[in-house]
């Protein structure tokens, strides 16, 4: 496996650890101290939209129609693109993942978008986002009360009206829903018919029926809204179902929400090792800082931390150099989430433990670190539902 990268990916990386240090982990610090998200009006999202962030991978209907008419270039050498994504986002998680997510920009629900949405769809909810004027965002209503681990579980109900379809249900823990443009809410037809009744619906901010907006108080990742809201027979137009009803004949709306799931995988676990690589840099800094560098015990900390966060980035990078590869990674996207999620917490906990008393001071940055990093090992599927997926697989059960 070859993991090596460009240098344009080079000079991307250090112009986020500049930025990173710079912008990123102060305004995460301040947003952490006062215990809520970074607002939408800040200067900080109007200076990325000014640098050309935020923006959607799609390249318009002008630019998808020429590149399907040019021939397709046989490549040199494989494709790094996942393997470059993965160390982009490790690097901005090393500075801070919570600012990381409140970023502008259309976020989880664009793999779907890219994958199911007509052009028509793609017009109206992607092009916005093509040269956005303002920080704009974009939110993916998967999770309720009841349901986040078993995403085929979900009981937001749909109902075909006419022209419309009716949406009741409640979301939780959805990022930046309040200042998103749209919400992609996943809903069923019939909550006993599981994953085959399920769909996809674009909600517009604004829409008759959304609201009950609340944004949840976290013990960590303060900088984005974590939000709940309900739909209370929510009024949608037929055209906002993603895809259209002949794209669902074979479960292909479940199956796109767990493409967007298996694809965010091994992201969140380079976020994991990123979180943990700044545990141990602090960890170290700490331990310079007091003379205690000559105790055995503190090497030996260290020396634990940086092997397991090693091991944890080189199966990150494996799932990743599979994907680039076109080659099956399932197991790998679990085993790589599982593990990274599990090493950010041993490794911050290592960390705690070096700083002893200073971390109960609520103010020192591995105390946050060892705060936020509890999230990895819940979004996307928490650690327990990653080894029943690789169990399943290992065991060839069906899926």
């Amino acid at each position: 496996m070859d993991f090596a990268v460009d240098k344009s990916t080079l000079e991307t990386l250090e112009r986020i650890r500049h930025r990173g240090k710079t912008e990123a982990r102060p305004i995460g610090l301040e947003a952490d101290r006062l215990g809520r998200p970074i607002p939408a009006d800040d200067p900080y999202f109007a200076k990325l939209i000014e640098r050309g962030e935020g923006r959607t991978r799609w390249r318009g209907l002008e630019g998808e129609k020429k590149a399907k008419s040019k021939p397709r270039k046989t490549r040199s050498r494989p494709s790094t693109r996942t393997v470059t994504t993965l160390l982009v986002v490790e690097e901005l998680a090393y500075w801070d993942r919570g600012v990381m997510v409140a970023n502008p920009g259309v976020g989880l629900p664009e793999t779907n978008v890219l994958a199911m949405g007509t052009d028509e769809q793609k017009e109206r909810f992607l092009g916005p986002f093509l040269a956005p004027d303002r920080p704009r965002w974009a939110s993916f209503g998967l999770t309720e009360p009841g349901a986040g681990s078993d995403a085929a579980a979900i009981q937001t109900t749909a109902r075909k009206d006419g022209d419309h379809w009716i949406l009741n249900g409640a979301k939780c823990f959805i990022g930046n829903a309040t200042r998103s443009d749209w919400i992609l809410v996943q809903a069923t037809l019939d909550p006993s018919k599981g994953r085959a009744a399920q769909r996809s619906f674009f909600i517009e901010q604004g829409t008759p029926g959304l609201g009950g907006f609340r944004i949840e108080k976290k013990m960590g990742l303060k900088a984005y809204e974590s939000t709940s809201f309900s739909m209370q027979d929510c009024r949608v137009p037929a055209a906002n179902l993603l895809g259209g009803e002949e794209r669902y004949a074979t479960r292909a709306g479940f199956k796109s929400t767990l493409k967007a799931f298996n694809a965010g995988r091994p992201v969140v676990a380079a976020n994991a090792v990123g979180i943990g690589r700044a545990a141990v840099d602090e960890a170290l800094a700490f331990a310079r800082e007091h003379d205690r560098l000559g105790d055995v015990r503190v090497r030996d900390r260290l020396e634990q931390a940086a092997r397991k966060l090693k091991m944890a980035r080189l199966l990150c990078l494996e799932a990743g150099w599979l994907a680039d590869q076109q080659r099956p990674n399932r197991v790998e996207a679990s085993m790589c989430k599982t593990v990274a999620a599990r090493v950010g917490q041993d490794v911050t906990s290592l960390g705690m433990e070096l700083i002893g008393s200073v971390g109960a001071r609520g103010d020192h940055l591995i105390e946050k670190l060892y705060r936020d990093v509890k999230a990895m090992d819940i979004v996307e599927g928490t650690g327990q539902i990653q080894r029943i997926v690789m169990g399943r697989e290992l065991l060839g059960l069906p899926r």
